[in-house]
């Protein structure tokens, strides 16, 4: 079954681009188009449950509502909801700001057509947080330098007994840096599915369920510089 998408974009041209080349890629169905947040909302009130998008795209700066505020007020009526940051923007307050407000991804405007289309199969199928390598910098740069990280967790409990294998540190090591599976792979000789495999199990030992609690675990434990 298709993976339903909405694009929210205040520009027009790119945003009938964007749904052009999401097209060609029969896992992926566009729901509908909008260009503010406040267009979009009114959109998913007419849906029902199984109709809306499982993942909207959406831009950061628009007007009438912007994305962050439009991510805000959808969170809290939509929380299956999943929603992926296209932008220009790369600056720290954005960043810390769309995550704040629930935004599950933040992708660079100008990555590739392929990689968006991995980052909304991360979403729905494996729970991952997908973000541009420029991007996953400046978050982690967040997350060491914001106070919470080192008493706020209601993502996993404090604990001293997590034991990670050689190989599963270096894959955390991996994702750390930003990569995804399969530039992880690549780097290490195995295939995206072994990849995957120990994901699985260090999520599990680390007792948590997504990549993002699992880069704060490892910060937070100082595993890497």
């Amino acid at each position: 079954m298709s993976i339903r998408v909405a694009i929210v974009d205040d520009k027009r041209l790119l945003r009938h681009a964007l749904n052009d080349q999401l097209a060609y890629y029969n896992e992926l169905n566009v729901i509908f188009q909008a260009g503010n947040g406040e267009e979009f909302l009114q959109k998913m009130k007419a849906l029902t449950a199984d109709e809306r998008p499982q993942v909207v795209l959406m831009d950061v700066e628009m007007p009438e509502m912007d994305g962050i505020e439009a991510v805000t007020i959808a969170k809290d009526v939509y929380p299956d909801v999943q929603f992926l940051m296209l932008t220009v923007f790369d600056d720290d307050d954005k960043l810390f700001e769309a995550i704040k407000a629930g935004a599950t991804g933040y992708l660079l405007k100008d990555e590739k057509v392929s990689n968006i289309v991995k980052a909304i199969a991360e979403i729905v199928h494996e729970g991952g947080v997908p973000m541009s390598p420029r991007i996953a910098r400046k978050a982690l740069g967040l997350l060491k330098n914001s106070p919470a990280t080192a008493t706020d967790g209601p993502y996993e409990p404090e604990r001293d007994d997590y034991v990670l294998s050689s190989r599963e540190m270096e894959i955390l090591n991996r994702i750390v840096d930003g990569l995804n599976y399969q530039e992880i792979g690549e780097r290490l000789f195995i295939s995206p599915h072994t990849v995957r495999k120990h994901i699985a199990n260090i999520y599990d030992k680390l007792h948590v369920s997504n990549k993002a609690s699992a880069i704060k675990i490892a910060i937070r434990k100082k595993w890497f510089s």
